[in-house]
């Protein structure tokens, strides 16, 4: 859903040229009403295609591929945006050589501001241009080994949620200090929206940008200070390291 929103508020496809497919066809009426079309049938979803996202749960993958591979052609492109699940293995059940590519999302792709990370195999030139730009209208993109792509989830796709624990606190101690809730939630969401842009525009590194709000003996360096005493870094750091292992072993 987040993807076909992306795409339809990023005008990269007509409406039309989209077809999102489920079983409950039901729960798709608000897309239907923009002009997308909607199915149930896989096979034929694939068949009118010429390029086949798969977003679907990791122990779906067999029974999903398997209802619809005999539609696929070397013609075909394959995105899988399926935690977890290799392009070997998704090669294993199609049996067939065309162009595969794994792509990790994340949330914010239905408002164009995703990070995507890309790996893939047996594509052209063209092809890797035809996906890059796809994913690119729906925010960043960059373009890994695949064997980061476990690394990547845990970055990109739960760093939305370490983010947004971040925010929260953030907006709890905005409270404390006399904001209410509404203020405080706007001004700490535009602060951290204005930081990240900061890296993304400049091309900076965080220090660098810390440097220049933190004078000597100041309210910032004495917060900053006080965090550390009380484990932020290092709780971050351990948090996205259970993560990649829990993502790894399972």
């Amino acid at each position: 859903m987040a993807i076909a929103e992306g795409l339809l508020k990023s005008k990269f496809s007509k409406p039309a040229d989209i077809t999102v497919t489920k079983r409950r066809i039901i729960t798709l009426q608000a897309l239907q009403e923009t002009g997308v079309k909607v199915t149930a049938d896989n096979e034929a979803a694939v068949q009118s295609s010429e390029l086949v996202i798969l977003a679907v749960k990791p122990y779906q993958v067999s029974d999903v591929l398997s209802s619809f591979k005999n539609a696929l052609t070397k013609k075909h492109i394959l995105v899988s945006v399926v935690t977890g699940v290799l392009i070997s293995e998704i090669q294993e059940i199609l049996q067939l050589k065309l162009a595969v590519f794994r792509a990790m999302p994340n949330t914010a792709i239905a408002i164009q501001e995703s990070i995507t990370c890309l790996s893939h195999t047996n594509a052209s030139s063209s092809q890797v241009t035809l996906v890059k730009n796809l994913f690119s209208t729906l925010g960043k993109v960059a373009m890994i080994d695949e064997k980061l792509m476990e690394a990547a989830t845990v970055l990109g796709a739960c760093g939305t949620a370490y983010a947004m624990r971040y925010i929260r606190a953030n907006i709890q101690g905005g409270i404390e200090i006399g904001f209410d809730a509404v203020t405080a939630n706007l001004i700490v969401a535009q602060t951290v929206k204005g930081a990240a842009e900061l890296l993304l525009q400049k091309g900076t590194h965080p220090e660098q940008e810390i440097d220049k709000v933190t004078t000597p003996k100041g309210c910032t360096i004495a917060g900053l200070n006080e965090m550390e005493h009380q484990g932020f870094s290092s709780s971050l750091i351990k948090g996205i390291a259970v993560s990649y292992n829990k993502i790894a072993k399972s």
